[in-house]
């Protein structure tokens, strides 16, 4: 038996399941038929056991031996080997020309899918659209005009409709409202409407008479055209932005000639304020604060106080307005600070029977409360929106997200998808592997090339490391495009209107429910339908209680239903399909394919050591993001709970990455340390990185660090110094 083991653990891997006995398979049979007749040769040299020499002395055994083409048994043709085998074993796609290349099970050594425990829930609702028109508020004709001809509204939102009158009158406002609802036309029509009608006339060289500030370039665009559209017939009212990654040169020259409606990231403003003597607050009638929470969640906390200060000590008789789409415990405090007796507007109803007084007396105890009831009353999201949750092991998560992608933007048409990652590494390997993998057609040997057109899947990518230019011009593609799909971080979710957008696939759910709300409400904006469908691996399950602790119901979508796309597409068909056509949801073949897709994205991923090196950087970002969840959520998103090797494998790596702990440490120059006094504390907090890393994959993962630790103990006990 030991002759039998040593002959064939270079021949096949382990028998697949339900076959008889320790026999090899047909094709590992004709493809290692050489090494065997080499190994039988040798044998006289090392010396054969003697019930292997018996067997071989027999002319038909020798025959069957150098007889490639023969199976083990009989002189026949051999078997094909069992269907399950083609999931298990080694899986090629012709039209790659690859070799074969092994790939490991997807469906095998998987944790069990919980069921979801989804209790129903009464969701907080909110009412879009009001009866009421655009006339009825007394504003200017010219501007009545304007919002229904250039903007196509001809009736208000409820915000709107309970904001504009308030701030009409000159009154500070605390708004509260999903996000969605029409929050930039609420604070911008009462704010044009107030500066058309100054007398003398405003002039461009008076300098800033309003200031908004908003958390992300991106929304500081999206705000300077609304603004832009709406001043169409008071062209002596100059709007202007600010924000970074601009050329300050020319931000100073438009700061020098004139700026009345000032609109502009905190960051890009502190630093005008501290760096340009041109810049000042002495005309200031109007303070906006858009997206409070975001502003505040984005460490900009400073930024707004040092901005604050410099707008008190030129004029402190101005309008302050505040408006988000969730409540929290920052924005009750910055509200505390710059409101001065203010209307809290709050348009959230409940179909359970709370009652919209109820709702805006808790607000306004809210801007003084504790934060234990800042979020009570739970959060609102669009009527027409339709949330959908999948559950998904760990070594299925990247074909199951590219099935939905090709199923959506391939197989249906018009459909235009936002996926939310947790880092910008993630986005850049992702595009990358996406573009290389799904966007490219490809043409099978044996088919005609028209039944493989190009693939007319796009794919953009947004997020914070990318420069400012960059960042515009796929901002403004993809707010035109028709259908696509576009990678971002959560620089993508505030505030952006981006319309005939479909689906938000949230692929690493959010560090916060709040961050969740504003993901989703990327889509059915301004009473127009979406979806949305949150991925969640099976130790995360209990994340769906949470949602709907907070009054937010999610219909499960399987993840079958999801793979059962790739039936659609033949490019995955594999070696074994031919010309066969598939019907229906056959759940070997869908397995088979989703094998092959993934043995698609992993032979480009090992393709050289550049795509090698992104994929354990995007794995690197995915766990130091996974370990910076809140303690309120420690219990569902553990980094104990991930198993490494089953993560590596969604980033298209076959293996588990050696040292991980020690790739994640940032790498310092050579002059660093001098310019940096707190080099000793920083190479601390490293090093407890590095520990924390190691202790939480207790599977042979040791760091350098760790290395040289047990090195200087070793010399230290007095035993020689190890030899390499």
């Amino acid at each position: 038996m030991l002759a039998d083991e040593g002959l064939l653990i270079h021949v096949s891997s382990s028998p697949p399941p339900g076959s008889a006995g320790p026999r090899r398979s047909a094709e590992a049979q004709r493809g290692k038929g050489k090494q065997q007749l080499k190994r039988r040769s040798q044998w006289p040299e090392e010396g054969t056991p003697a019930k292997r020499k018996s067997r071989l002395s027999s002319p038909q055994a020798k025959k069957r031996a150098t007889d490639p083409s023969r199976g083990i048994k009989g002189a026949g043709p051999p078997k094909p080997p069992p269907k399950k085998a083609l999931t298990e074993g080694k899986v090629s796609n012709v039209s790659s020309g690859r070799p074969l290349v092994k790939t490991s099970s997807l469906f095998r050594n998987n944790p069990e899918i919980p069921d979801l425990q989804r209790t129903s829930v009464e969701q907080v609702q909110e009412r879009v659209f009001t009866s009421d028109s655009f006339d009825q508020l007394g504003l200017h004709p010219h501007l009545v005009s304007t919002i229904t001809s250039v903007l196509g509204m001809s009736s208000m939102t409820s915000v709107q409709k309970q904001t504009i009158p308030v701030l009409m009158q000159g009154k500070d406002a605390l708004v509260r409202s999903q996000t969605g609802s029409g929050k930039t036309l609420a604070y911008g029509i009462p704010l044009i409407q107030s500066l058309q009608r100054m007398e003398p006339k405003i002039k461009r060289s008076d300098g800033p008479y309003a200031v908004v500030l908003v958390p992300t370039r991106e929304l500081a665009l999206q705000s300077f055209q609304t603004i832009q559209k709406l001043l169409k017939p008071f062209t002596w009212i100059v709007p202007g932005v600010l924000m970074g990654g601009e050329k300050k040169k020319s931000e100073k020259a438009r700061l020098r000639k004139g700026i009345n409606i000032l609109i502009a990231t905190p960051g890009r403003l502190v630093d005008h304020i501290k760096s340009t003597k041109c810049i000042h607050f002495h005309q200031i009638r109007w303070l906006i604060l858009d997206e409070a929470d975001r502003i505040l969640d984005q460490g900009f906390e400073k930024a707004v106080a040092a901005i604050l200060n410099a707008v008190n000590a030129d004029n402190e008789k101005r309008q302050n307005v505040l408006l988000s789409a969730t409540l929290t415990d920052g924005v009750a405090r910055l509200a505390n600070i710059s409101l001065h007796d203010p209307a809290c507007i709050s348009v959230v109803e409940e179909s359970g029977g709370s009652s919209a007084p109820e709702a805006k007396a808790c607000l306004a105890e809210a801007v003084g409360a504790p934060p234990a009831r800042v979020e009570g009353d739970g959060f609102a999201v669009p009527e027409q929106l339709q949330q959908h949750v999948t559950v998904v092991p760990s070594k299925l998560r990247l074909v199951t997200l590219a099935a939905f992608i090709l199923g959506k933007c391939k197989f249906e048409k018009r459909n235009k998808v936002i996926i939310f990652f947790s880092s910008c590494e993630q986005v850049e390997f992702h595009h990358m592997l996406f573009r290389k993998v799904l966007a490219e057609g490809q043409e099978v040997e044996g088919l005609e090339p028209p039944l493989f057109p190009p693939s007319p899947v796009t794919f953009q990518r947004l997020h914070g490391d990318m420069k400012q230019e960059e960042r515009t011009i796929i901002f403004q593609d993809f707010l035109q495009s028709k259908a696509g799909v576009l990678l971002c971080t959560d620089v993508a979710a505030r505030g952006l209107d981006l319309p005939q957008v479909t689906w938000i696939v949230q692929y690493n759910p959010p560090a916060s429910l709040a961050e969740y709300i504003h993901r989703i409400g990327r889509t059915a904006r301004i009473g127009s339908r979406g979806n949305s469908l949150l991925i969640l691996a099976p130790s995360e399950a209990e994340y769906v209680s949470v949602l709907a602790s907070q009054k937010i119901n999610v219909l499960e979508m399987k993840m079958e239903t999801i793979l059962s796309c790739l039936m659609k597409d033949n490019r995955f068909v594999g070696s074994r399909g031919g010309n066969k056509k598939f019907h229906g949801r056959d759940p070997q073949e869908v397995r088979r394919r989703a094998t092959v897709l993934q043995t698609e994205f992993e032979n480009f991923v090992h393709s050289n050591m550049g795509t090698v090196q992104r994929a354990k950087k995007a794995l690197q970002s995915f766990i130091r993001s996974y370990a910076t969840y809140p303690a309120s959520l420690k219990h569902i998103f553990h980094v104990k709970s991930l198993h490494l090797g089953h993560v590596a494998k969604s980033f298209g790596l076959r293996d588990a990455p050696k040292n991980l702990s020690a790739s994640t440490l940032p790498k310092q120059g050579k002059n660093q340390r001098k310019k940096r006094p707190d080099h000793l504390r920083k190479s601390r907090n490293n090093r407890c990185l590095t520990e924390m890393l190691q202790s939480e994959y207790s599977s042979g993962l040791d760091s350098g660090l760790s290395q040289v630790k047990r090195k200087k103990g070793l010399r230290q006990l007095g035993k020689p110094k190890p030899q390499h």
